[in-house]
């Protein structure tokens, strides 16, 4: 396969913006990791004019999926987990060609996962599952039963990626086979609401509840990232103020929710602030312990 991919990778080596190339071969007949192509071309390259460009081919019965990667759109994909194939790619994917051990460098960083990475995966994480989470819950009051267990399967996909996390790896893209060896507590989980002899309503009561243990022990970890945000400034934050800041946009949709979370369990405290007619305008800070 390598081979026959040869004058395709070739002629992109030999450019001086290219800092690697790796192959990923399909591995199953079903491939997820490849999009089911028998071969992934990745191409990492810098001040690219397209920060992604894909090309298909064909050859001997084969198909190949060529793609060509700005390094500042990787490591966006890396940081904030928007694609999470290529992490597989990168980790998995076997090296063809290096300049000045680029992809040599970008493995150790993602088999060694720095902790602010991590702290930053981890706030993105929470802040979904927070909103998933509340979501669940309300419909699970309003007797909207499927919906509710849909929601709460979502939550439990969440916090097994948080799982992952926490104990210092990438989730991938199958999340469940990873997490049974890694966090085998919350695959009993998983587990327990979707193969439980209970009725459907019981099981997403049970999962209610364990969810929002989860949430909780977990809070004040997985909010680390916004928390030292949060006290990077002596005022109390406005919520715009927050949603805007750069390092927050990776989990800015689900912001709102996150910070509601934090404020029910006394991890941030709501500062009122007077404005017209008795209204005031409500803010954030870190509550001191």
């Amino acid at each position: 396969m390598e081979d026959l991919l040869r004058p395709v990778y070739q002629e992109r080596a030999s450019q001086s913006n290219t800092l690697g190339v790796l192959i990923i071969e399909k591995k199953k007949p079903i491939s997820p990791i490849t999009d089911n192509f028998d071969v992934i071309l990745l191409i990492i390259v810098k001040d690219a004019e397209t920060s992604w460009y894909v090309k298909h081919y064909e050859f001997d019965g084969k198909t190949a999926a060529m793609h060509i990667v700005d390094k500042e759109l990787l490591n966006h994909w890396i940081d904030t987990s928007t694609f999470q194939r290529a992490v597989e790619w990168i980790s998995n994917g076997k090296t063809i060609f290096d300049r000045n051990e680029y992809v040599a460098n970008l493995k150790e960083e993602l088999s060694y996962f720095p902790q602010d990475k991590r702290e930053y995966k981890l706030a993105m994480e929470f802040a979904k599952l927070t909103k998933s989470y509340s979501e669940s819950k309300d419909l699970y009051e309003s007797t909207q039963y499927l919906d509710a267990y849909s929601k709460i399967l979502r939550s439990l996909h969440y916090l097994a990626r948080l799982a992952i996390i926490e104990k210092g790896y990438h989730p991938e893209v199958i999340v469940w086979n990873q997490v049974k060896r890694i966090d085998p507590e919350v695959y009993k989980l998983f587990e327990e609401l979707t193969k439980s002899d209970e009725d459907l309503n019981k099981r997403v009561e049970l999962m209610l509840i364990a969810v929002e243990f989860a949430l909780s022990s977990r809070a004040k970890l997985c909010s680390k990232h916004l928390i030292d945000i949060m006290k990077s400034n002596d005022v109390p934050w406005s919520f715009g103020e927050l949603k805007v800041h750069p390092e927050v946009e990776a989990y800015t949709l689900n912001l709102s929710s996150m910070v509601e979370y934090l404020t029910d369990k006394d991890i941030l405290e709501v500062i009122l602030i007077e404005t017209k007619g008795n209204i005031y305008h409500r803010k954030y800070k870190v509550k001191s312990v």
